[in-house]
């Protein structure tokens, strides 16, 4: 009892907590801007009417309007890891997006720390997991926070880029069927659901399921994907996650997929750290090539 009582009363106090904050929100900018790029807090639309998303944004100097880049962060199934997860930053990877003009934003989705509330995105158990719901409903939230950001005078509304990392990465396919005059281009850095089942590297839950959901993600895909893991990702090994680029591209989706170097002991992490973010430029580059707008139209003079 004990033991649950510390599991379950930090949970029950986020969800609460985040209730009643949704219901006094106001969406924007929750305090100054720091440095580097202009760190902001922010709050924004999390898909779930009660519950809003703490989120963090930078972007260049400048009044823009500048394009968007919106991060998507890993997941667990783990009930208290997600309620202490802190605010995910993806700070390295942020700022080779800000030096190229965008405006990042990295939301915390509904279920997770401090946004709290309830995990929309749960997969279910290894015999019922309900990956293409789990997609859906990731696609959804990260959606929210997008189309919120882009109703900002210095954001474009055209040209954004979603990137994804597993399950954000896995929510980030979801999106692969979206209006290509507002989402340009996806990367995706090691999508997918259910990797290390119980702690087991070079496992995966339930895979014909998730090999069946990549396709169906595929299905309708309008977005070009530039699928990226790198060579020692014990979560979504790179022969495995070759097959669901496969099974995507079978059913109609575009999909660029690349191994990237090996990345310290596990590069499932590639995307989050200053080191594994060095080896990305390049292939940073490659999956944005191409996938600019065109330039505003300039307002007649009187």
């Amino acid at each position: 009892m004990p033991l649950l009582r510390a599991v379950f009363v930090p949970f029950l106090l986020a969800v609460l907590w985040s209730q009643t904050a949704a219901a006094q929100v106001t969406f924007g900018p929750q305090g100054t801007e720091g440095e580097p790029d202009r760190e902001q807090a922010w709050l924004v639309p999390s898909g779930d009417p009660n519950v809003a998303s703490h989120a963090v944004l930078f972007r260049p100097t400048g009044q823009g309007p500048f394009r968007l880049a919106v991060i998507a962060h890993a997941s667990t199934q783990n009930t208290v890891l997600r309620v202490m997860m802190p605010q995910p930053k993806y700070r390295p990877l942020a700022e080779l997006l800000v030096a190229r003009g965008f405006a990042v934003l990295v939301p915390e989705r509904p279920g997770h720390g401090a946004t709290g509330g309830s995990y929309l995105e749960d997969q279910g158990g290894c015999d019922g997991a309900d990956y293409v719901h789990a997609g859906r409903a990731t696609a959804d939230e990260i959606a929210a926070a997008a189309t919120y950001l882009r109703q900002q005078p210095f954001i474009r509304r055209d040209g954004t880029v979603i990137i994804g990392h597993s399950a954000g990465g896995w929510g980030a396919l979801a999106l692969a069927n979206s209006d290509p005059a507002e989402i340009a281009a996806i990367i995706a850095f090691a999508p997918g659901r259910g990797g290390q089942p119980n702690g087991i590297p070079n496992q995966i839950c339930a895979p014909h399921t998730l090999l069946a959901a990549a396709g169906e993600f595929g299905r309708g895909a309008r977005i070009p994907v530039s699928w990226l893991v790198a060579a020692n990702d014990s979560y979504f090994p790179p022969d495995f996650s070759r097959k669901m680029a496969d099974a995507f591209r079978s059913s109609g989706g575009k999909a660029d997929f690349r191994v990237l170097p090996a990345y310290d002991g596990e590069g499932h992490w590639i995307a989050e750290t200053e080191n594994g973010v060095k080896l990305l430029p390049a292939e940073l580059d490659r999956a944005l090539k191409g996938s600019s707008p065109q330039p505003l139209a300039r307002a007649k003079k009187p």
